[in-house]
């Protein structure tokens, strides 16, 4: 799982640059040159969310989620991996299933009803970047499976 997660990381960085090449060629062209493209703007707000949904199992991996570590910092490791293991079985993994099956449906809604930009030259298919929501918490479950199985048997040995 670790495997995948990294290779999203690279996608989602080449995502990332695109999206701030993006940006600069938009606010250029619409600054300097009076020109304005509603479907670049659709775009980078797409490739924000493929950065931000895609990032999620990445930063799980890399425990760099958010958490109050002004308390956790103190705890013993022991405890640490008791709090994570219950962090993933009560909220990580059954939140991560309740947004896949809602997720799917509402994806599946999209494609169609064939959803598009209300705005005119606006993007089409609507329902690419929807299905980002279901496969973004699907490789987050994996990752907190992942996890859940090191801090079982971190907790175990010590």
């Amino acid at each position: 799982m670790d495997g995948i997660t990294k290779y999203v990381a690279y996608l989602t960085a080449v995502i990332l640059a695109l999206l701030v090449i993006l940006v600069v060629f938009d606010a250029t062209s619409r600054y300097l040159f009076s020109e304005g493209s509603t479907a670049l703007q659709e775009l980078e707000w797409h490739f924000f969310d493929v950065v931000i949904l895609l990032s999620i199992a990445y930063t799980l991996r890399n425990n760099a989620h958010v958490r109050v570590d002004i308390f956790y910092d103190r705890f013993s490791e022991k405890t640490k991996a008791l709090i994570n293991i219950l962090s993933f079985v009560l909220f990580v993994l059954p939140l991560s299933f309740l947004i896949i099956y809602i997720g799917i449906g509402f994806v599946e809604l999209s494609y169609v009803q064939h959803e598009a930009s209300s705005d005119p030259g606006g993007l089409k298919y609507r329902w690419i970047v929807k299905s980002l929501m279901p496969l973004a918490f699907m490789l987050l479950a994996l990752q907190a499976f992942k996890e859940l199985l090191s801090d079982i048997k971190r907790w175990r040995e010590l």
